[in-house]
């Protein structure tokens, strides 16, 4: 069919899969898998593009709303619950949502992503605002459910993001910025949880992350804005105020212990020996960019 999002193609290159062996099975998922960078990499601009409007909306008091369905709403979901302990953003700040809610999750919600008035209902039990920053998930780029999200959400004034592997989209049609990875057809026809969820997934991780490092929540490469809430992450904050100021260990942390665990208050509290209020102050003032306060630190720039 001329019509057939190139994700639900029959795929040359494994049509003999069940005849392989276990080793060779490998090799030829692992072929396909080498090209998604390179189609990710064909999408660098609109990605780019897509991380300065999340930033703008983030800045001014807005939030970055993933939604989807299936796989895609799953990785947005999970992208989602992985800002809070990375960045210590608030957990309201990047939400994720899913055709049929939680359960969706982990069950297959059957029709839940055919029906975009669910979409609106959805965005409006958040708050949804023209504010928020809103991604619709949707590897075919015809996902009903996410369309109506957009179409919503752009009748708003909300600034809408697109990311889909098949092109010309009607998705794309819809959104300001489209981000369209063609991953090509499957290793398994039409099971996009493979390329195409891995594609979705590592723009995703550019997305937050970049739109959480151009708000100053890390120095260099370091996650400075983490939450301690675990012992692992305890142990890197305790490391990374040793390593940003020159102290020991114990030493830093007492100063994390002085300041509630916060490894950038702690940092300018030692580096302009200053209280914890007013590193707090200092930071506030940088929009929360440790490099603007302190300047750089040799040892970490290396």
């Amino acid at each position: 069919m001329l019509n057939e999002p190139v994700t639900e193609r029959g795929n040359p290159a494994t049509a003999n899969v069940d005849a392989l062996s276990t080793l060779e099975i490998v090799q030829r998922i692992n072929a396909e898998d080498a090209k998604v960078a390179a189609a990710v990499h064909a999408q660098q601009e609109a990605i780019a593009a897509a991380i300065d409007a999340i930033t703008v909306a983030l800045r001014g008091g807005g939030r970055l709303v993933y939604i989807g369905a299936g796989t895609s709403g799953r990785l947005g979901v999970l992208d989602a619950s992985e800002c809070p302990p990375t960045f210590r953003c608030d957990p309201s700040q990047v939400v994720g949502l899913i055709a049929g809610g939680p359960t969706a999750l982990t069950t297959a919600v059957e029709g839940a992503e055919d029906d975009p008035a669910a979409a609106v209902t959805d965005l409006q039990a958040i708050g949804f605002t023209a504010a928020d920053c809103l991604v619709g998930i949707a590897t075919s780029g015809r996902t009903p459910y996410v369309l109506g999200a957009v179409q919503w959400a752009a009748s708003r004034g909300a600034t809408t993001i697109g990311l889909a592997c098949n092109p010309d989209s009607e998705l794309a049609r819809c959104v300001q910025i489209m981000i369209t990875p063609v991953v090509g057809p499957e290793v398994i026809t039409g099971s996009t949880r493979m390329k195409a969820g891995t594609a979705t997934k590592m723009v995703l991780n550019m997305l937050s992350t970049g739109a959480m490092v151009r708000l100053g929540k890390t120095y260099g490469n370091a996650m400075v804005d983490l939450r301690a809430s675990n012992s692992k992450l305890i142990d890197r904050a305790r490391r990374l105020v040793a390593r940003l100021t020159g102290v020991s260990p114990a030493e830093a942390q007492d100063l994390l212990d002085a300041c509630g665990g916060e490894v950038k208050t702690a940092v300018v509290m030692h580096h302009r020996d200053v209280d914890a209020a007013t590193a707090r102050q200092q930071l506030a003032a940088c929009e929360g960019h440790l490099r603007q306060v302190i300047g750089s630190v040799p040892q970490m720039d290396q």
